[in-house]
């Protein structure tokens, strides 16, 4: 079976050569970033996630409409947070740039407060899964007449949707009670973050479960970090050194710039950390040093082409079908997994467009 295998677009200043030392070469910006989508495309990754933030970097959708008609094969995972728009204006945008790239456009909900609010998690997540309904509607050409806690709306769809296939693929994360329900509900994909296998196999089971509670399936995603070199001892070395220069000071104001610091999948993330042996090892291959400096996902899959490829297959064979890997500096472990490991993979776009569906059936 085939699995997607998507890079990660640094536009939220998360590049690094030894993690916490801030560059400028290395920072966000239109040059940096269009540089490594450019170099993700001729490497032959199947998609491409722009991250979203909002104290840090440069903006997703901006950037997505800047760098779209660059790109010739590559998807995009525009990560778009909810309650920052109001829903019509962003299924306009969206509509606009799934155009520009030809039908290419996947999108990453995500779930935060927008900056200076702070709801509750449920109700966050209670509002994240209207706009999705809503989004989906007007993605779909349909008419909206819906009238929830957060989100009152009466509109016909804009003129512009993406054709001929529908709304975009909804690749969505989270493992509160709310957050499944949501992605159960909604979404298209459903994300994790690094989780040993035992983790992710409960996980999946559970989100199958509770999917087919509303008659519907989902396909799995997983983000991840990777380092790989020639051997091991070198991929460990690197490891290692990524991590040289950092103190826990600047690793705790790095994680305190996010705006997910108390979710349940953060919570998680610091829990296999401090779970890891004394190397930082949760599991074979599986390092968590960089979740002593970065909010979200916090580990990577570290060894020769060999061990990454078993990984990454031992992933597939609990149900995962996408992978969303990084690594630091981005540009040259891309060009490292993109060598080493890709060209070993059966690898394509997940998700085929679908025309008026709501989800997976």
């Amino acid at each position: 079976m085939a699995s997607e295998v998507s890079w990660f677009a640094a536009l939220c200043d998360d590049d690094y050569e030894f993690l916490g030392v801030s560059e400028r070469a290395l920072q966000s910006s239109w040059e940096h970033c269009r540089g490594i989508a450019l170099g993700a495309e001729e490497a032959g990754y199947d998609n491409l996630l722009l991250p979203s933030g909002y104290e840090m970097g440069i903006d997703s959708l901006a950037f997505a409409a800047a760098i779209a008609p660059q790109l010739k094969r590559i998807q995009l995972l525009l990560a778009v947070r909810m309650g920052e728009m109001w829903p019509p204006q962003l299924a306009r945008q969206l509509a606009t740039i799934d155009q520009m790239l030809g039908g290419r456009l996947t999108v990453n909900i995500i779930s935060s407060n927008p900056p200076g609010q702070n709801l509750p998690s449920a109700d966050r997540y209670h509002r994240t899964g209207e706009i999705m309904r809503v989004l989906r509607d007007l993605l779909n050409g349909r008419p909206v007449d819906f009238h929830g806690e957060f989100v009152d709306l009466t509109v016909d769809p804009p003129r512009l949707c993406p054709t001929p296939g529908g709304c975009p693929p909804f690749y969505f994360g989270g493992l509160s009670e709310a957050a499944r329900d949501v992605a159960a509900r909604e979404a298209d994909v459903y994300l994790m973050w690094p989780d040993t296998l035992p983790a992710v196999t409960e996980v999946i089971a559970d989100m199958r479960e509770r999917a087919a509670c509303y008659g519907r399936e989902l396909r799995f995603g997983y983000r991840s970090h990777v380092i790989v070199r020639a051997t091991e001892e070198e991929a460990r070395a690197a490891a290692r050194r990524l991590v040289s220069r950092l103190d826990s000071n600047t690793g705790e104001r790095i994680r305190s710039r996010s705006l997910d610091t108390s979710s349940a999948g953060t919570a998680r993330q610091t829990e296999l950390r401090e779970t890891a042996d004394d190397d930082g090892y949760a599991e074979a291959n599986l390092w968590t040093g960089i979740g002593r400096a970065r909010s979200g996902a916090g580990a990577a899959i570290v060894g020769d082409p060999d061990q990454v490829l078993a990984k990454l297959q031992a992933y597939t064979d609990l149900g995962m079908e996408s992978f969303i890997l990084s690594g630091y500096p981005h540009a040259t472990e891309s060009d490292l997994f993109a060598r080493y490991v890709l060209p070993r993979l059966k690898h394509g776009p997940l998700l085929p467009r679908r025309s008026s569906s709501h989800g997976l059936h």
